[in-house]
C-alpha cells in the first residue's frame, strides 16, 4: 500500500499497459484487409473528319481526386450498406465492444465516422494510381466492400461525364440549329431578291454589259478610223461615207442604250443592284462556313463525350484475404506501452515542478 501511495500514477499506468496486452492479445477481434490497385483511364478516340488527332489520355490528378472523395463519400457509403448490410456486419455482438459499432441504427454521422476508420483510398501521385484498402470481420465481405468501391466509383465518374457532355452536345445542337435557319433565311432572301429583279447575279450582268459596251466603243473606233482615212478622197455624200456615217450613228446609240442599261435596269440602277446582292451573297456564304465550323464543333463535341467515359482500370485486383491483419497486437501493445511511459513521465515531472513551486 506505501509503494502504491508513494507511485499511484505508475501502478495506473502498469494497469493500463496489462488492460492493453490483455485486450490485443485476448478480446480484440480478428479484421480482415482487402487491397485493390487501380488506375483511372479515358478512351482513345481518332476523328480525322474534322481534323483531330488521335487522342490517348490517362487521368489527372484531378479525376483521381475527385474519384477518390466519391469513395469516402456518405454516398459511398449509403450505397455499400444497401448491397452489403454494413451497419449489421460491423455491430454483430460476436465483435468486441471496443472494435464494433455501437448499434446498428445509429446515426449516419457515426457510423461515417466508424466507416472512414475501416476504409482507405490513399493517391500515388508520382504513378497516378489509387490504393484501396477496406476492413471487415469476415474476408468475403472485405473483397465485397473494395469490389463494390471500385464498381459504384467508375460509374459516378461516367455518370458526372456523360452529364457534363451531354449537356455540351444540346447546346452546340441548338446553336448548329440556329446558325441553319440562319443560312436558309439567308438563301431565301437571295432568291427572292433575284427573282424579284429578274437577275441570277447582277454583279456578272453589270461585267457583261461592260464588256459590250467595251466591245461597242471598240468598233466605233474603227468605224471612225475608217471614216477618216477615206474621207480625204470621198466627199460626205458619197454612198460609203453616207453608209460609215450611219453605222456610226447607230453604233453611237446602240452604246447610249447600253450605257443607260449600265446605269439604270428594271426601275433601279444596276450597280446598286450589284452592291445590295453582293450584300446578300457575303451573308449566305458567311452563314454556310458558320454552318460547316458548328458542325465540326458538333462532332468534336461528341467526340469530347465519349473521352469523357472513365474506366477503373484494375493493377491488382480486390483480395480476398486469408487470414488477419488487423489489429496489429504486438504494434499496437507497444505502441501504448511507450506512450503511456512518455505521459507517466511527464505527469511525474509535472507534480515534481508543482512540489518544488510549493516548497
Amino acid at each position: 500500500m506505501k509503494i502504491l501511495r508513494a507511485y499511484p500514477t505508475w501502478w495506473l499506468i502498469l494497469g493500463a499497459i496489462v488492460g492493453a496486452i490483455f485486450y490485443w492479445s485476448f478480446m480484440a477481434t480478428d479484421r480482415y484487409v482487402s487491397r485493390a490497385h487501380v488506375v483511372l483511364l479515358s478512351a482513345q478516340i481518332t476523328q480525322p473528319r474534322v481534323g483531330l488527332s488521335a487522342i490517348l489520355s490517362g487521368t489527372s490528378n484531378n479525376d483521381l481526386l475527385m474519384l477518390r472523395d466519391y469513395l469516402l463519400s456518405t454516398d459511398m457509403l449509403t450505397r455499400l450498406d444497401a448491397e452489403l448490410h454494413l451497419r449489421a456486419h460491423y455491430s454483430n455482438e460476436h465483435i468486441d465492444w471496443i472494435s464494433r459499432l455501437s448499434s446498428s441504427d445509429v446515426p449516419t454521422e457515426d457510423f461515417y465516422r466508424y466507416f472512414l476508420r475501416r476504409v482507405s483510398v490513399e493517391l500515388d501521385e508520382y504513378a497516378q494510381v489509387l490504393r484501396v484498402s477496406a476492413q471487415a470481420y469476415d474476408p468475403e465481405t472485405a473483397r465485397q466492400i473494395v469490389t463494390l468501391m471500385l464498381k459504384f466509383g467508375e460509374e459516378h465518374m461516367n455518370a458526372m461525364g456523360h452529364r457534363l457532355a451531354e449537356e455540351q452536345v444540346r447546346f452546340i445542337e441548338l446553336q448548329v440549329e440556329a446558325v441553319r435557319a440562319r443560312m436558309v433565311e439567308a438563301s431565301d432572301r437571295m432568291l427572292t431578291y433575284q427573282n424579284n429583279h429578274g437577275l441570277v447575279s447582277p454583279t456578272d450582268t453589270v461585267e457583261s454589259i461592260s464588256a459590250v459596251v467595251s466591245g461597242l466603243e471598240s468598233e466605233l473606233a474603227k468605224l471612225e478610223a475608217r471614216k477618216g482615212a477615206i474621207s480625204v478622197s470621198q466627199s460626205e455624200r458619197s454612198p460609203e461615207m453616207m453608209r460609215l456615217n450611219s453605222d456610226i450613228r447607230g453604233m453611237r446609240e446602240q452604246i447610249a442604250i447600253e450605257r443607260a442599261r449600265l446605269a439604270r435596269a428594271s426601275g433601279g440602277a444596276l450597280n446598286r443592284l450589284s452592291a445590295d446582292y453582293e450584300l446578300l451573297r457575303l451573308q449566305v456564304q458567311f452563314t454556310k462556313e458558320l454552318y460547316s465550323s458548328s458542325l465540326a464543333a458538333l462532332e468534336n463535341t461528341r467526340v469530347e463525350a465519349v473521352r469523357a467515359l472513365k474506366q477503373v482500370s484494375v493493377l491488382q485486383a480486390p483480395t480476398e484475404p486469408e487470414y488477419p491483419t488487423e489489429p496489429r497486437r504486438l504494434y499496437n501493445i507497444t505502441v501504448f506501452a511507450i506512450l503511456a511511459l512518455l505521459s507517466g513521465l511527464i505527469v511525474q515531472l509535472l507534480l515534481a515542478i508543482i512540489r518544488d513551486h510549493k516548497d
